[in-house]
């Protein structure tokens, strides 16, 4: 059975809310079908604890305001993975490095992947567009 259309709703929330404080690489899963505790995970990375905090704060703003209280709250002393239990909805907001390190997305690439808005992909895009350029950045216009 499916994610409900009111767990989807609050884990696109959630990736709104991430997105617009820049967290990269932004995922929502739905496992309802492999888990019976909740039908979606929400997936994002940030590169340092106080944007892992920041982006945080803001989901649980947006989720509050959309009428959602977390059941449960893990990993916020340490600042490198918070994991947000909303019962539905389960939202991990891990620094980049624990990210990579626990591929997550891994774990559930069975799982379908619920799309993002629009906004929220082209904001990833426009990220990662800079990300790679920035790199680039000092190469370009150099005679080789």
């Amino acid at each position: 059975m499916p994610a409900t259309d009111h767990a989807v709703g609050l884990a696109l929330t959630a990736a709104r809310a991430a997105s617009d404080k820049l967290a990269d690489d932004i995922l929502v899963f739905d496992v309802s079908d492999q888990l019976v505790i909740t039908d979606c995970f929400v997936l994002c990375s940030a590169p340092n604890d106080r944007q892992v905090r920041s982006i945080v704060d803001e989901v649980e703003d947006r989720l509050r305001a959309a009428g959602a209280k977390p059941v449960r709250r893990e990993g916020e002393r340490e600042g490198r993975w918070v994991l947000l239990d909303y019962a539905e909805v389960v939202v991990h907001v891990q620094h980049a490095e624990e990210r990579v390190y626990y591929a997550l997305e891994r774990l559930w690439k069975d799982c379908p992947v619920v799309e993002l808005p629009a906004e929220v992909r082209a904001q990833q895009e426009q990220r990662a567009g800079a990300r790679a350029g920035s790199g680039a950045g000092a190469v370009h216009g150099t005679a080789l």
